[in-house]
């Protein structure tokens, strides 16, 4: 028996394999060669995929091919196990059969031209070489050169025979050597891009009764040009370390801030670091599908809006500039959530005055481990505005300087309202900022900001005024 190649992490996911293989896999999908499929799905677009196939092998060396794998298949990952077999070498045929492939690989062949006489329906056949395939294809024929064009005129091409190295589909091809004839069951593992999931939340927030209901889905999605048909299905909630993850484009994320993170011990399963979540039920995960599952569903749970404005520098804006419109919550056990959160998507939703519920904005959250208070911010404040002006800016000495702000913030809504009024920049490079005067007691957050919780009256405005001293 011989097993190759796989991280050690996904090893240990991998150890059910061994039970399953105790008895026969399910029947597959018609027209598939799987066998009984297990796919553990990462959110880091990778994928461990285990396949038991029933293998009738011959004594001594055969090759025996493995279709139905994925096209994204990480070759270098691949283990294959069989009782009384070793493998003796392995190759994956990627290249797929398709017109444009079957025309490229018979360069240098000779294929039959049929034509078709659109005025007589009357069909002439002519050999013809294949000299070239680069933006259309070059022939020989007889003693002249012809170009096959697509003017839409009836012709078409046969061949003599497919290409070796062309396959229908993705096929792993494996030469084994066996102590013994018979069947047996094989266990094909392998690492995969392509196969991901990421979580989405459906939020309905009552601000009367300060609450929120969540819904939470599980969102598969497949592009590994394979489809994985009545597979045991595993996610598991974290990012694996990976070699080619630098080869892997990774688009900059704006996540909703954790203003604490927690500490609680969610109720889930886990692995080292990660928490699984596996489907109840087995599920055909198809090529180019994309799947949702409910793993949240919770009613009531405790939350509030407010606002928030960040001031990025200790700078003059010369109009009145919206405060963002923030949802805070807990995923804590006694706010009602009690779990962690899986990174993806809050989507939050507020029933309008005939009670039907209006999308009012989303943003993003990381891996949010259980215990956590969560500030996100779902949009820009219609009626909240802040304008913060430098009122003086005076040089003290050679290396200190202070500058005094004036924020002013205006409230248009019937009721009182909370700004979270952050003056951030305050840690430059080579520089000390600190807060010398103040109109109210703020807070530090951190080295580079300062935050003050104003309350602004309904219809009103309020005014928050601070002098800092800065030195290098």
């Amino acid at each position: 028996m011989v097993t190759v190649r796989i991280a050690v992490l996904l090893l240990a996911v991998s150890t059910s394999a061994s039970a399953i293989a105790q008895s026969d896999p399910p029947v597959p999908a018609s027209g598939s060669a799987q066998g009984d499929v297990s796919a553990t799905i990462y959110t880091n677009d990778i994928a461990l995929i285990q396949d038991i196939r029933r293998l009738d092998l011959p004594a001594g060396r055969t090759r025996q091919s493995f279709p139905d794998v994925s096209a994204t298949i990480r070759p270098e990952t691949v283990s294959l196990s069989a009782p009384d077999t070793t493998v003796v070498e392995q190759n994956f045929d990627y290249d797929l059969l398709t017109p444009s492939s079957l025309m490229e690989k018979a360069v240098g062949e000779t294929i039959t031209l049929v034509r078709t006489n659109p005025a007589t329906g009357a069909e002439t056949r002519e050999r013809a070489k294949v000299l070239a395939v680069n933006g259309g294809v070059v022939l020989q024929i007889a003693d002249h050169i012809e170009v096959l064009r697509d003017d839409g005129l009836p012709v078409r091409a046969i061949f003599d025979k497919i290409p070796t190295n062309l396959r229908a589909r993705p096929t792993l091809s494996v030469t084994l050597a066996s102590t013994r004839a018979g069947s047996r069951l094989a266990t094909l593992s392998y690492l995969t891009r392509g196969l991901g999931w990421q979580a989405d939340y459906v939020t309905l927030f009552d601000d009367k009764t300060g609450t929120i209901d969540v819904q939470g889905w599980i969102t598969l999605r497949n592009a590994t040009g394979t489809s994985f048909d009545s597979a045991k299905t595993l996610l598991v909630a974290g990012e694996v370390a990976s070699d080619d993850d630098n080869q892997t484009f990774r688009p900059n994320r704006r996540p909703a801030p954790m203003r604490r993170a927690g500490t609680e011990s969610a109720n889930r399963e886990q692995l080292g670091d990660f928490y699984l979540y596996p489907l109840k039920e087995r599920t055909t995960i198809a090529d180019k599908q994309t799947k949702q599952v409910s793993f949240l569903d919770v009613k009531g749970a405790k939350a509030s809006a407010g606002y928030e404005y960040r001031n990025a520098w200790l700078g003059t804006q010369t109009e009145p500039q919206s405060a963002g419109s923030m949802l805070r919550f807990a995923n804590s056990a006694a706010g009602g959530l009690g779990d962690a959160l899986p990174a993806g998507t809050v989507r939050v939703y507020v029933r309008d005055q005939r009670g039907q519920p209006q999308f009012t904005g989303e943003n993003r959250i990381e891996h949010t481990p259980q215990g956590s208070d969560i500030s996100l911010r779902t949009g820009d404040a219609f009626d909240v505005k802040v304008l913060p002006v430098v009122e003086a800016h005076t040089r003290l000495s050679e290396n200190h300087w202070r500058t005094t702000m004036r924020y002013t913030i205006s409230n248009a809504r019937a009721k009182p309202v909370v700004v979270d009024l952050i003056q951030a920049g305050l840690d430059w490079t080579w520089t000390d900022t600190r807060v010398q005067a103040e109109s109210q007691k703020s807070e530090r957050q951190n080295a580079d900001s300062a935050v003050w919780h104003v309350t602004v009256p309904a219809n009103g405005t309020a005014v928050v005024t601070a002098s800092f001293d800065t030195r290098n």
